[in-house]
């Protein structure tokens, strides 16, 4: 049947080519072969691959780019990064057969504006996985309050990556022509279809060369059309150093490819590169009186002590619990007591009294305008105020007579307290969001934009989780369209799921189960889940203790495992916070609870801050906000590496950025190795795999040490040892 149809075929072909034509039918055919001819010259050897036009999405161009990295919920929520900071961006890049190909990434502005371009490296050929690490913008330490941000300002929003596969046709050829010309086969084609190919490549728009890089294309390719020269003398001039270099900056991409470009949303400073302090204001300043008995607790002008605290530790961000008025009904004692004594000052997360709301500064604190006067005394200091939302009330607060729609009730019409059974918060009434969401989201943006009038850049969201996602994600979309500056960061310890879907919402940063990772499997793990794909989305803050958390770790290590912490917070994420009271060792837990005795949630506390100075922790506190200061280049929630350690109770990890992404040209590397243990010392050999880490292993690495300013040469396995009396980590920089 097959040799049938093609017979039948050829003899209507024939019979058609035999027909007479006439006049104008015998013109127009003969005008549009000789367009046709004219259009589609005979090429001797390859054509080079076309650029195919993609006109709808799906359609593959003559490379074939898929699977691009990050690439959550189909794009539908751009990855987040900070300005400046390096993230990594993968992709598989491949064509048909043994032909060879490229990858090329192109960052471009929220108006479109070519920012870098940088080649891709495939690093595993097997499965065409292409990899590149990018930057979006400059990083900068400029406050939103300083007369630079409107600079800033316009840098920030969505940029995009294009990720533009080509094959190439230099490095095909370059292989089998190399081949030839060892076996001695067919050897003048393969030198002369490369002498072609330079020439080409010399005039080639797209490789963007000078006139000096198109000389020396031009020349390599007289020379390899140069028959009285051996053909190894030849193939050497497509080959030398300035040909391999061309080959690596401006390459011949031929059938380039772009892909869809790939969004991210870029934030402003401290969106992700942030060091939190939090404090009581009515603790700071906070006196007993000794003829009394009681204790006056501080105010909104005595704080500014915990602001020079914050400052002189090297902190960015002051973070505060909430300073509204606090409610009398129900109001909790010390230890979480369902009676308050007298002098009990209650809960600042039962909110709301008499005096005001959620729009209020307690009397007990100061005024608006103390607030304000901090406000602009912590930016004097160079430090960010943020302050702690919780969207909840007290029996007392307005909302409760002016709004009782917005609270549950139970069927004998009494309001709801709070309750995770079997704890009962009987000071808290919650929210319900069920009846008049859009009324509660307004009333909610009113009062944002009231403390952000005050000072405020960020937001700590007490309990996000408990509240619809579609309310943050509506309230934080208004906010931000009026204040971009401002950031928010949810406390929602969790399921991932929602702490996933918060970060989608809007929330900048997150808390997160840092405190209940301890050994060094754990640790590992952790470290590799905040610090890779994850990191695009949410953005873990490591918090060694907090008002709600103190761990069985803390507690039981002493002052070596409050410094382990603070290592492995610091450098372990670039977001990190400290709850004061951490440089005073304060680690005695409440019987049967993870959490502080005495807590200062339920009470004022007076500490003698000079007693800071006995531990260390203070001065440690310091030391690591100053090396991620010097080597901010390093922080990025895209570029730890575990490094291989040989005792179970060492852990090591480094961050590295290349060289092309730094503000000193040099590749940037920290290399931290921590003892777990609290009680006792170990030795471990530490892996350290050079190359993955520009050191040249002829002359392997110069290690600074800057917890203490020592010295040390590294190769690639390499002895530590450290002890809780001593050294309870390393914080190295390679000195390049």
């Amino acid at each position: 049947m097959s040799t049938k149809t093609t017979d039948n075929t050829a003899g209507k072909n024939a019979e058609s080519s035999a027909k007479p034509t006439t006049g104008a039918a015998e013109r127009t055919t003969a005008r549009r072969t000789r367009r046709t001819a004219k259009a589609t010259p005979i090429i001797q050897g390859e054509a080079p691959a076309p650029v195919i036009p993609v006109t709808e999405p799906g359609q593959f161009g003559r490379v074939n780019v898929m699977d691009i990295t990050p690439n959550e919920e189909h794009g539908v929520f751009p990855a987040r990064v900070e300005l400046g900071e390096a993230f990594e961006v993968t992709a598989q890049v491949f064509i048909e057969g043994r032909t060879k190909v490229g990858a090329t990434t192109v960052v471009r502005n929220p108006r479109g504006k070519e920012m870098l371009r940088l080649p891709m490296t495939c690093v595993n050929p097997g499965l065409d996985r292409w990899t590149v690490t990018l930057k979006c913008g400059e990083r900068s330490d400029v406050k939103p309050w300083e007369d630079g941000f409107p600079k800033v300002k316009r840098q920030l929003g969505e940029w995009t990556v294009t990720v533009e596969g080509w094959e190439d046709t230099y490095a095909s050829w370059l292989h089998d022509a190399t081949i030839k010309v060892e076996v001695n086969d067919d050897v003048e084609n393969a030198l002369i279809s490369g002498s072609r190919l330079l020439a080409r490549w010399a005039l080639a728009d797209d490789s963007k060369l000078n006139a000096r890089q198109r000389k020396t294309l031009e020349a390599a390719a007289a020379t390899m059309a140069d028959t009285t020269l051996s053909p190894e003398e030849r193939l050497a001039a497509a080959t030398d150093d300035a040909i391999s270099e061309l080959h690596a900056t401006n390459p011949l991409r031929d059938g380039l490819s772009p892909s869809a470009p790939q969004r991210f949303k870029v934030e402003r400073p401290k969106s992700s590169f942030a060091a939190w302090y939090q404090f009581f204001p009515r603790s700071e300043g906070a006196t007993f009186d000794t003829e009394t008995g009681k204790i006056k607790q501080g105010t909104l002008v005595t704080a500014l002590s915990g602001l020079e605290r914050a400052k002189a530790e090297g902190f960015d961000i002051v973070y505060l619990p909430p300073i509204f008025p606090i409610g009398v009904t129900n109001r909790k004692g010390r230890n979480n007591a369902l009676v308050a004594g007298p002098d009990d000052p209650g809960s600042p997360f039962g909110i709301g009294s008499a005096l005001g709301g959620h729009d209020t500064v307690d009397p007990l604190l100061g005024t608006m305008d103390d607030f304000k006067a901090f406000c602009a005394r912590a930016h004097e200091l160079g430090l960010e105020v943020a302050l702690d939302f919780a969207l909840q009330c007290s029996p007392d607060h307005p909302w409760v007579k002016q709004h009782p729609n917005w609270f549950r009730t139970k069927p004998d019409g009494t309001i709801a307290f709070a309750e995770n059974p079997p704890k009962k918060y009987q000071d808290i009434y919650p929210i319900d969001f069920n009846a008049d969401m859009a009324g509660i989201e307004k009333e909610v943006e009113r009062i944002m934009n009231l403390w952000i009038a005050a000072g405020v850049t960020f937001f700590r969201v007490d309990n996000p989780h408990t509240k619809p996602v579609r309310f943050w994600q509506d309230v934080i979309a208004a906010v931000t369209k009026k204040h971009p500056e401002v950031l928010f960061l949810a406390e929602a310890f969790t399921r991932p799921g929602m702490m996933r879907a918060l970060s989608y919402a809007g929330f900048t940063q997150s808390h997160c189960y840092f405190p209940w990772r301890n050994t060094k499997e754990e640790l590992e793990k952790y470290l590799l889940e905040t610090n890779g794909d994850n990191g695009y989305y949410q953005h873990n803050t490591f918090w060694p203790t907090t008002p709600d958390i103190l761990t069985d770790y803390v507690r039981d290590n002493g002052v070596a495992g409050h410094a382990v912490r603070a290592v492995l917070a610091a450098m372990g994420s670039p977001s990190w916070g400290i709850y004061n009271g951490f440089e005073l060792v304060e680690n005695k837990q409440r019987p049967g609870f993870e959490e502080q005795i005495d807590n200062e949630k339920y009470e004022v506390k007076v500490r003698d801050w000079e007693d800071a100075d006995k531990y260390g922790i203070a001065e440690l506190l310091t030391s690591l906000n100053r090396i991620r200061r010097e080597y901010a280049d390093v922080f990025s929630y895209h570029n730890v590496s575990i490094l291989p350690s040989s005792d179970p109770n060492i852990l090591a990890f480094a961050r590295h950025t290349p060289a092309e992404l730094t503000s000193t040209g040099k590749a940037e590397t920290l290399v931290v190795v921590v003892n777990l243990d609290g009680h006792n010392a170990h030795q471990s050999e530490v892996h350290l795999e050079m190359p993955d880490f520009d050191i040249d292993p002829q002359w392997g690495a110069h290690m600074r040490e800057e917890l203490t300013g020592r010295d040390f040469a590294w190769s690639w396995d390499n002895f530590v040892s450290l002890a809780p009396w001593a050294d309870v980590a390393h914080v190295f920089h390679i000195v390049r």
